[in-house]
């Protein structure tokens, strides 16, 4: 059974930098697209917002407009770990997080992701 856990979320000044980490587990092979969303309260799952995505076995990265160059997803293929590091963190980017698993093209439609974590609470103060 495959399960995501996200971890390292919480109350951060804006211009700050926090990093979130989700370890996969119950997967039995690498060939996979692992993506970060972020969903505010209101928003329907289906309606959550594309941060970021990247193939678990290659190097392409894809990022939002609103992220692009404050923010870096990242892997461990040995731990399979996936991370979003986040800088330079503004209040718009206040969300719950969560990290999915697809296909490799799932890209940046959530409905193409088969597998969610629990999400991990980011809140940024100004």
């Amino acid at each position: 059974q495959v399960q995501l856990v996200e971890s390292g979320g919480g109350p951060v000044q804006a211009g700050g930098s926090l990093t979130l980490s989700c370890a996969a587990s119950g997967i039995d092979s690498t060939w996979y697209g692992m993506g970060w969303f972020r969903q505010v309260p209101g928003k329907e799952r289906e309606e959550r917002e594309f941060v970021a995505c990247s193939i678990w076995n290659g190097d392409r990265t894809t990022y939002a407009d609103s992220v692009k160059g404050r923010f870096t997803i990242s892997k461990d293929n040995a731990k399979k770990i996936l991370y979003l590091q986040m800088h330079s963190l503004k209040p718009e980017d206040t969300a719950t997080y969560y990290c999915a698993l697809g296909n490799p093209g799932a890209g940046q439609d959530p409905r193409n992701y088969q597998h969610w974590g629990q999400g991990t609470q980011v809140t940024v103060s100004s």
